[in-house]
């Protein structure tokens, strides 16, 4: 039987993800917004820049994978990245939200792409290490689901900090050029400092040397495409991103442009994260009732729906409504937010039983890369829909653009939910496949 680990290592491996999701919050929710109204970058061209950085971001989640499954040091195959990756990372948040002040728009869109390269290269360097630690630190399947609880519930707590924290700071600047400055500077300190605690607090159990992959880096990356549960995985999950983000950037709009409330928008941020992060820790009990597969599926149907509710009903009922909204969606995400991440492991052990190599890195590198193309389509899909529907940032927007950000905020995402459901029907391994299969491991 695997060994349990501590409520300290479990603590500490959690709370890199708070400054994680600073990170995730800052580009889903705000970056479109901060470059079109603040740093006044024309919609279409912001939502370029926003995609370059995140296919960059894309093509890099790999090779940090595939670098760190190599790695050999007396810190082990991942935290020297998490440790000596926190400091760039810092600076770059910072660098980015502060407007360089550029009248070109020619020039604006190189320094956007620039400085949102730099920013994710830096997050790639500290997140794909310290997301490969999860097999690392255990094999047993229930404690990877209990460990990646720990993990999500500091994650919705990152945050929520990060939906919350953004409007009272900029309420304190007489513009919000000043403000986001602040912003960026306070959520690259988070995470500077839940970077260094996580380094400090766990310690990994790296696999003896023969398992450690020799392939080049092309063959390796192309054995993870014989997985085929990793493959329906992945699918799932892009799809998920896909739709998370349209929803998530957009909503600035929706409530600035639509319901006429920009100044409610930090309230439906903080009741869906709350809402999200009381929901996570029951569901590691409602997964091992169902099984993660179907939790998943609950999860984001959930989510699917309350899309559709806000897409037919919040424009006629208003703000008030749309807080009833988000808290039914804060369920469903909160039910599908940990689910994939707790399935990935499994889907390494189906690999390293066939092949004898564990690729962590590897695994975890694609499973990234495919998430950022989803969040780099869904920024771009939706700087071009806005750029075509006749947006222009601080005014009264027309009918058309009314439309567009209300099927940005409802039927869109709710169709690719739908797809990632289906998709995710067809997935094996379940609880019995998986127990099956460690103990095929054990006797051979």
């Amino acid at each position: 039987m695997a060994k349990k680990l501590s409520f300290k290592t479990k603590m500490g491996f959690g709370v890199c993800d708070m400054g994680g999701n600073l990170f995730f919050t800052a580009i889903g929710f705000w970056s479109l917004y901060y470059l079109t109204d603040v740093v006044s970058l024309g919609a279409a061209a912001a939502g370029f820049a926003i995609m370059i950085g995140k296919f960059w971001d894309a093509v890099t989640d790999p090779a940090m994978g595939y670098i760190s499954d190599r790695t050999k040091s007396k810190m082990g195959r991942r935290r020297p990245y998490i440790l000596f990756g926190s400091i760039p990372l810092f600076l770059s948040m910072w660098f980015f939200f502060t407007n360089p002040q550029i009248e070109s728009q020619t020039l604006l869109t190189i320094w956007a792409v620039f400085a949102l390269c730099f920013l994710n290269t830096a997050f790639t360097v500290v997140n794909i290490p310290y997301s490969s630690l999860t097999p690392e630190l255990t094999k047993d399947y229930h404690e990877q689901s209990s460990l990646n609880g720990f993990r999500f519930s500091f994650a919705v707590v990152g945050t929520i900090l990060g939906a919350a924290i953004v409007l009272p700071i900029l309420s304190l600047f007489s513009n919000e050029s000043k403000g986001f400055s602040v912003v960026g500077f306070i959520m690259g300190l988070v995470m500077l400092v839940t970077a260094l605690i996580t380094v400090f607090s766990v310690k990994e159990n790296p696999p003896s040397l023969d398992t450690i992959p020799k392939e080049s880096f092309f063959k390796t990356y192309s054995a993870v495409f014989k997985n085929r549960a990793y493959l329906l995985l992945i699918i799932t999950y892009a799809l998920n991103v896909l739709a998370l983000n349209l929803l998530q950037g957009i909503l600035v709009y929706y409530f600035e442009y639509v319901l006429h409330a920009k100044d409610q928008t930090q309230l439906a941020l903080v009741i869906l994260l709350l809402v999200t992060m009381i929901t996570i820790a029951p569901t590691v009990f409602l997964s091992k009732k169902i099984g993660k597969r179907l939790t998943y599926q609950l999860g984001l149907g959930i989510i699917a729906i309350g899309c559709l509710i806000i897409f037919l009903l919040g424009h006629i009922f208003g703000y008030s409504f749309v807080y009833v909204i988000m808290f039914f969606i804060g369920i469903g995400l909160g039910i599908a937010f940990a689910a994939p991440w707790a399935m990935v492991p499994d889907t390494v052990e189906w690999d390293a039983i066939q092949t004898g190599e564990r690729k962590e890195g590897i695994y975890y590198g694609m499973w990234t890369f495919f998430s950022k193309v989803g969040q780099a389509l869904s920024i771009g899909f939706m700087g071009l829909l806005l750029n075509a529907s006749g947006y222009l940032p601080n005014i009264m927007q027309g009918e058309k653009t009314i439309f567009v950000i209300r099927l940005l905020v409802g039927p869109i995402p709710a169709f690719i939910f739908l797809l990632a459901i289906l998709t995710l029907a067809i997935y094996p391994i379940t609880e019995k496949v998986y127990n099956e299969m460690m103990k095929g491991k054990e006797t051979s």
